[in-house]
C-alpha cells in the first residue's frame, strides 16, 4: 500500500512538472508572438505615415480591406461554414465591437497624423487600463485595488504625454486617448465574445469587413486620387495590420493575458526607435517621463499578478 502510494505521488510530481515545464513554453510562445504583434502594429503606424496627406477615412479602409480579406482566408480554408462560425445571437456584441473598433482605429490614425508616432502609439497603449474600467459596465467585473491604482497611474502618465496646457489637452492627443478608450472597449466585446466561443479569426473577418463597408460611401464620395507609391504603402499597412491581428490572436492562445499582456507595451520602444530612425522624431521629456509611467504601471501589474498566482 505504501509503496502503490510512493508511485502515485511520483507520478503526481511527474505530472506537475511536466505541467509546468509546458506552461512555460506556452508562456515564451506567447511572449514571442505579442513581441511580434507589437512590432507589426508599430510598422502600421509608420506605413500610415508614409502614405502620406492621404485622408485618415481612406487609410482606414485600406487597413481594413487586406485585413478583411486575410481573416476570411482563414476561415474559408478552415472548412467551417460562415453561419456555425457568426450566431445569430452574438451578432449584437460583434457590432458593438466593431463599432468601438472602427472608431478606434480612426482615431489612432488621425493621432498619427498629428502627433509623433510613439506618443500616438503610448496614447493607444492606454486600451489595456480602459478595458479594465469598461469591464465592470460590459462583463460585470469590478476591479481590485491595484487595477484601480494602475488605471489612476496610467491617466498621470497620459497627462504627461499630452501635456495639456491651462488645463486644456491638445486636440490631437485628445483624439488618441479617445482612440485609446475605444479600441479598450472593443477589446472588452472581443473578450465577451470568446467567452460566448467566438473564434478569434472570425471577430477579426467579422470587424474588418463591417468597418470597410462604414468606410466605402466617404471612400467613393471623397475619393483622393493617390501615387502608387502611396497605394503601396497603406497596402503595406493594411498588410502590417493583419499580421499584428493574428499574432496577437495566437500569442493569446498560448498563454494568459496576466502572464504576457506587459510585453504589448514594446510597441511604444519600436515606435519610439522608428520615429528617430525613419522621421527624426525625439520625444521630449515630458513624453519620456509619461513613457515611464505607463510601461513602469504595465510591468507592476502584471508582475503582482503572476506572482500572486
Amino acid at each position: 500500500m505504501k509503496r502503490e502510494r510512493a508511485v502515485l505521488q511520483k507520478n503526481r510530481t511527474e505530472n506537475t512538472h511536466r505541467h509546468e515545464d509546458l506552461r512555460a513554453g506556452d508562456r515564451r510562445k506567447g511572449i514571442f508572438f505579442i513581441l511580434l504583434a507589437a512590432f507589426f502594429f508599430s510598422m502600421m503606424s509608420v506605413f500610415v505615415r508614409l502614405s502620406g496627406d492621404v485622408p485618415t477615412m481612406q487609410k482606414a479602409f485600406f487597413r481594413n480591406i487586406v485585413a478583411a480579406a486575410v481573416a476570411w482566408g482563414i476561415l474559408f480554408r478552415s472548412g467551417e461554414k460562415i453561419s456555425a462560425v457568426i450566431q445569430r445571437k452574438n451578432l449584437p456584441v460583434l457590432l458593438l465591437r466593431s463599432i468601438f473598433g472602427t472608431a478606434g482605429i480612426l482615431a489612432n490614425f488621425w493621432a498619427v497624423d498629428h502627433l509623433g508616432i510613439a506618443d500616438a502609439n503610448m496614447l493607444n497603449k492606454l486600451s489595456p487600463f480602459f478595458a479594465i474600467l469598461m469591464s465592470i459596465f460590459i462583463l460585470g467585473e469590478m476591479p481590485n485595488r491595484i487595477e484601480w491604482l494602475s488605471v489612476l497611474l496610467a491617466f498621470i502618465g497620459a497627462a504627461f504625454v499630452a501635456k495639456p496646457s491651462a488645463g486644456i489637452a491638445s486636440v490631437p492627443a485628445l483624439v488618441g486617448i479617445f482612440g485609446g478608450f475605444a479600441a479598450g472597449t472593443a477589446y472588452t466585446y472581443v473578450r465577451k465574445l470568446g467567452l460566448q466561443g467566438v473564434k478569434g479569426p472570425a471577430v477579426v473577418a467579422f470587424f474588418s469587413t463591417f468597418s470597410t463597408l462604414v468606410l466605402l460611401p466617404n471612400l467613393v464620395l471623397n475619393f483622393s486620387p493617390m501615387s502608387v507609391r502611396q497605394v503601396l504603402f497603406l497596402l503595406l499597412a493594411g498588410c502590417s495590420a493583419a499580421g499584428g491581428q493574428l499574432t496577437i490572436t495566437t500569442a493569446y492562445q498560448h498563454a494568459p493575458a496576466r502572464d504576457i499582456s506587459v510585453f504589448d507595451y514594446s510597441q511604444v520602444v519600436y515606435a519610439a526607435l522608428l520615429g528617430i530612425l525613419l522621421f527624426g522624431e525625439l520625444p521630449d521629456p515630458w513624453s519620456v517621463v509619461g513613457y515611464v509611467i505607463i510601461i513602469g504601471t504595465a510591468f507592476a501589474k502584471w508582475y503582482l499578478v503572476t506572482h500572486n498566482h
